[in-house]
């Protein structure tokens, strides 16, 4: 026991601390414990610790929750000891007092370990000390959902049993007196992504035990979620010791016995890894050496040797790979596995109706009959596709739940499978590239649009995977594929072809726009650049018959097209005659029923030519000296103004620059009045 009484001081509680450290370390290096019984026997130390800090500092009457590892019975020889403070219902001058008095213990417990209050609520910001009341406001109002999982470790460890008990009760309704919204889990796992991400940007992936791919967290965070998911409903398994909990999840059911089995031995062998690693010098890491000397120094304090397969090194970097992929692999298909042999009836002991749904709401799947008619229909028969399907659902449903909206991502997805060339692009796809099956999934869940283009093109599915694929083109290029399109065709098809064309570059430049591989201003240019490449096209097919011009007016103008804009465009051209007018309105009009099409379902763009001069009581199409004369005498100030963005976009370029060198004086030429200054306002609101 630490020093009690009259031997207690700062001072004595150190020494007492090296010698417990160095019996636990002994009796861990010896083999007499494993590593259940030192990773107790370390957070039985610190607890020991921070009570008698606590006391030495005056600050007895606080309740020292522990956190993290100190909570769960499951130090490291260098973790964090991660504490939050609670202190009676007072306010005022004793909260400051109590504030103080944390302090004082911190600072006395920090000679020993490294403290740490942050994972109190608002961190450092917060204060260092809060009521029971004050905790459970915090949680209903603004907690976030990492904090309900740090919950799931909380465990009072030093102070008034009353008190602490209190706590208990409230963090226990806090966590467990909601269901867990598939928003909160999607947050969790991004937040974990992230961090492999910057494990992974750091160049520690193959060396991380704990944060990286197949680490210690991937075991942690997988039994976190499924106690958070089924915890509500199923008291057994809320202990905060991660192989005690894995052990309820397995027994169960909510895993399969193998997979439990599988992750408490790579949990007991990364975690004892890790102790070896940090027993060199007691340095808080988390990543074997790089150095080959260094890790077979490592290799053989574990027990490894030469053997005729290799040396002590090899074999332990042999272990150790093996094991991270094993624990990958198990993650990714933990969640979900389980709910596919309960639909399948497969197993002995399925999930319970309860269990079922539960799992597949947190996930964000709201129907589990419905899911379940998707899984059945995409797994069925025995042939090789349906087969590879069902070893991959999964990782589908995995990446399906990190979608906005999952039941419609599954939805698509089951739609794609069930025609013959869907299915077949599908399965040659997830066979060649997992990642292009995660971003398919992606792309479900998140957009209709691009579901509906991709089950009209199964043949882009492959492109998914493809960063350099999604690029659409350039606009020479875009107008080059759109001609190539019309060539040696029947006129009275011309419109298909070109629908085809065009839902063929949206569907790259959209999946690069919903996969992150652009930004807002670059997929606004793609889509203008598509529809300019379009309009061109469309207008050549119409074969002019004088100088004839399409020039873009408002978003289209400026460059800046979202995924629903009309396209406001006004027809011009060089002519006087009678004739050159009914030529060019048979060109305006045959380009607006074109782009149009016949039904809904057949429109390329919505053309809108309302903004010119007269608006719907003015022909489609004026000349060059219409238009000349019209703003010199009747232009209106907004039609002034929504000439500032007229552009060229299609048909003859000489039309074109004339058009809008005309109407630089009208546009340009005239100062804007306060009368003018008062319409456009109005016009605004």
């Amino acid at each position: 026991e630490a020093p009690r009484g009259q031997d207690l001081d700062e001072d004595s509680l150190l020494r007492w601390k090296a010698l417990e450290y160095l019996r636990i370390a002994g009796r861990d290096l010896s083999g007499v414990d494993d590593l259940v019984e030192v990773t107790a026997a370390l957070a039985e130390l610190a607890t020991e610790v921070l009570a008698a800090s606590c006391l030495l500092a005056g600050a007895d009457h606080l309740v020292v929750v522990g956190m993290g590892k100190l909570g769960g019975r499951e130090l490291n020889y260098s973790s964090d000891i991660d504490v939050m403070f609670v202190g009676d219902e007072d306010a005022g001058a004793d909260q400051a007092r109590a504030g103080t008095a944390a302090r004082r213990a911190m600072g006395i417990a920090r000679r020993c370990f490294r403290v740490d209050a942050n994972l109190r609520p608002e961190g450092r910001d917060g204060p260092l000390v809060r009521s029971v009341a004050s905790y459970q406001a915090y949680w209903e109002r603004w907690a976030s959902p990492w904090e309900f999982q740090a919950l799931l470790k909380a465990r009072p460890v030093a102070g008034p049993p009353e008190l602490a008990a209190a706590f208990a009760g409230a963090a226990e309704s806090a966590l467990w007196g909601r269901p867990l919204p598939a928003d909160d889990l999607r947050a969790l796992r991004a937040m974990k992504a992230r961090t492999e991400a910057y494990v992974a940007r750091k160049g520690l992936d193959g060396r991380e035990l704990k944060r990286g791919v197949g680490g210690i967290r991937d075991i942690e965070f997988a039994v976190q979620l499924l106690q958070l998911v089924h915890g509500r409903h199923d008291p057994a398994l809320r202990s905060p010791t991660t192989l005690d909990a894995l052990a309820e999840l397995a027994a169960a059911g909510y895993l399969t016995a193998t997979d439990g089995a599988d992750l408490d031995e790579a949990y007991r062998f990364l975690r004892t890894v890790e102790h070896r690693v940090q027993l060199v010098d007691e340095r808080q890491v988390h990543a074997v050496p790089a150095a080959d000397d260094e890790r077979e120094r490592v290799a053989r304090v574990l027990g490894f040797r030469g053997s005729p397969d290799g040396s002590a090194l090899a074999n332990f970097d042999g272990d150790l790979a093996r094991c991270r992929v094993r624990v990958r692999s198990i993650h990714e298909r933990l969640y979900f596995r389980p709910l596919l042999e309960a639909f399948a009836g497969t197993t002995e002991a399925p999930l319970s109706p309860e269990a079922t749904e539960a799992r597949l709401a947190a996930f964000g799947f709201t129907d589990a009959e419905r899911t379940r008619a998707a899984v059945a229909e995409l797994t069925r028969g025995l042939t090789r596709s349906s087969r590879l399907m069902h070893q991959l659902l999964p990782l589908l449903l995995g990446w399906l739940a990190e979608s906005p909206d999952p039941d419609q991502g599954l939805l698509g997805l089951r739609t794609l499978a069930s025609g013959t060339s869907g299915a077949s692009e599908l399965v040659r796809a997830f066979r060649e590239s997992a990642e292009t099956a995660r971003r398919l999934c992606i792309v479900l869940g998140t957009s209709p649009l691009l579901g509906n283009l991709l089950r009209h093109n199964p043949d882009l599915i492959p492109v998914l995977g493809d960063d350099d694929a999604l690029i659409a083109g350039s606009g020479p290029e875009l107008r080059e594929q759109a001609a190539a399109a019309q060539r040696w065709r029947a006129a009275e098809g011309r419109g298909a072809r070109l629908k085809r064309f065009k839902e063929r570059a949206l569907t790259r430049l959209a999946a690069r726009d919903l996969l992150g591989l652009a930004d807002v201003d670059g997929t606004a240019t793609d889509l203008t650049t598509l529809a300019e490449a379009t309009l061109a096209t469309a207008v050549a097919a119409l074969h002019p018959g004088l100088a004839f011009a399409v020039v873009a007016l408002g978003r289209f103008g400026g460059a800046e097209l979202s995924y629903a804009s009309d396209l406001d465009v006004v027809f011009v051209y060089d002519g006087s005659t009678a004739e050159d007018f009914a030529e060019a309105e048979r060109v305006a009009s045959g380009l607006l029923h074109l782009l149009k099409g016949s039904t809904p379902a057949s429109r390329i763009y919505r053309l809108d030519a309302d903004l010119r001069p007269e608006g719907r009581n003015g022909p489609l199409a004026r000349s060059l000296d219409g238009y000349r004369a019209y703003f010199d005498r009747w232009a209106a100030l907004w039609e002034r103004q929504a000439m500032t963005r007229a552009r060229l976009v299609a048909g003859d370029a000489e039309v074109g620059r004339r058009f809008v060198e005309l109407l630089a004086p009208a546009v340009w030429g005239r100062p804007l009045d306060d009368d003018g200054v008062r319409e456009i306002r109005r016009m605004k609101a």
